[in-house]
Formats: C-alpha cells, structure tokens, sequence
C-alpha cells in the first residue's frame, strides 16, 4: 500500500510523538488529520512546518474525550477526503502518583484520554473502513502497558488495555482486510519524560541496554512501516521499542 495520497487520522498530533508521526506521514506525501486540545502554537507550528511537505496536514481541536466531537471531526475528514485510510491512536496524558495518593481525577483523565479516546475515535473510522474493506489501525501504546511502572497505575492501565483491545480488534475487522498493530516504546525523549526528575529519569532507564530515550523520530519511524510497507499479514501484533529492556 502507497502511502502517498493516503487519507490519515492521528490523534495527539501537535506535539512530541504525534508531532513527529504527522510531520513523518505528510513527508511521504499522505494527506494527515491530526487533532489537538488546546495548545494553539504548538499545532499552529506543525501546520507551518508541513507547508512544504508533499502531503497536507489539517489541524481538528477536538476534545478526544468527547464522542460527539469525535465523530464530526471523523465525519468532516471523510466528507473532505472520501475516505479514511490509517488510523493512529497517539493521544495521551500521564498523572503519575501512587496508587494510595491518587485521586479519582487523575485516574479517570488518563484512562479517558488514553483509552476511552482510542475507543470513540477507532469506533469512528473503523465504519468508514469496513465499509471499503481495507485499513490500517495502530494504537501507540508504552512499554508501561507490558511491564507495569510504579506510580503509573492509570497509565498502565491505559496503555495495557490498548494492547488487548489491539488484539481483539484485529480478529474482528481481519476479513474485511484491515489490520490492526501496536507500538509500544519506552520511555521516549519527549516533555512528558523530560519533565521527570533526575532520579526517575535513571530508574527510567534502568535495565535498557542501549542506554538511552527513545527518539520521537523512532516511533515515527515504525509508525510509517505499519502506515504503509507492513505486509496485511501482520496485524494483532504488538512492536515493542524498548531499547532492549525487554530482552
């Protein structure tokens, strides 16, 4: 599958990961959807970069919380572009605390950002790609999700669920030709990681034997492999990118 001229929908693109994964995506030439909350300059940055890009990039502020909101922004994308292509699930928060300190906000923003996010906005697309009968779904998840990482029982959570809901989704939507993949990378050079402190900035990367973050780049780079040269075959898979942690 060409990824030039290919209609995608990422979610959490205006900074870190997703900013990368759009920038990534409209370089090869494919017609990117990216949504973002509130942070104006930093989506407005990604659209100015992406001018001279082969593909086009479009910036939806959407709350990725809210079902509705999702469902117009999938349904303007499919009214623009006829279809919906690839579907990247990037959108994420982290409220760390220990499970005894951790109130019921920070457990339900994360788990509704993370997770009920996927789920309204995968929901969305995936009608439009039954209907053609050919997709691609990738959910970005963390090595959190495999591992489990103190102080990150929400985030965990989340991201250990997108794992299974990877799985299962992959055997529904199978036969009309759509796979449906993870990522799950390790702690990843971003504000999210440089906004931790020294000390679990090395617990961070203890046990890596590369030593070191991952790059954005990085994901995006696999990203785009399973956007566009992974064979169909593979789907109900789960890419970790951990720089060997999990050896």
């Amino acid at each position: 599958m060409s990824i030039e001229g290919k209609n995608i929908i990422v979610s959490g693109g205006s900074r870190g990961v997703g900013r990368a994964i759009v920038l990534a995506l409209a370089e090869q030439g494919a017609n990117v959807a990216f949504t973002f909350l509130n942070n104006n300059e930093a989506a407005d940055e990604v659209l100015s970069e992406s001018k001279n890009l082969i593909g086009t990039v479009k910036a939806y502020q959407i709350d990725i919380r809210d079902q509705q909101q999702v469902k117009k922004m999938v349904s303007d994308v499919v009214s623009e572009r006829k279809c919906i292509d690839v579907v990247v699930n990037n959108a994420g928060i982290r409220q760390d605390k220990t499970l005894a300190f951790m109130s019921d906000e920070n457990w339900h923003d994360v788990i509704n950002t993370n997770l009920t996010g996927a789920f309204y906005l995968t929901r969305a697309a995936a009608f439009h790609m039954l209907k053609k009968k050919s997709g691609r779904v990738i959910f970005v998840s963390s090595i959190s999700g495999i591992f489990g990482i103190p102080g990150q029982v929400n985030y965990s959570s989340a991201k250990a669920a997108l794992l299974g809901f990877t799985r299962s989704l992959a055997k529904e939507v199978a036969p009309y030709g759509i796979s449906v993949n993870a990522i799950a990378p390790g702690g990843v050079d971003t504000d999210m990681v440089t906004s931790l402190n020294d000390k679990d900035k090395e617990k961070l990367l203890q046990g890596v034997p590369l030593g070191r973050m991952c790059r954005v780049d990085e994901v995006a780079s696999v990203v785009k492999f399973l956007a566009h040269d992974a064979p169909e075959y593979l789907t109900g898979t789960v890419i970790p990118l951990d720089g060997g942690l999990g050896l």
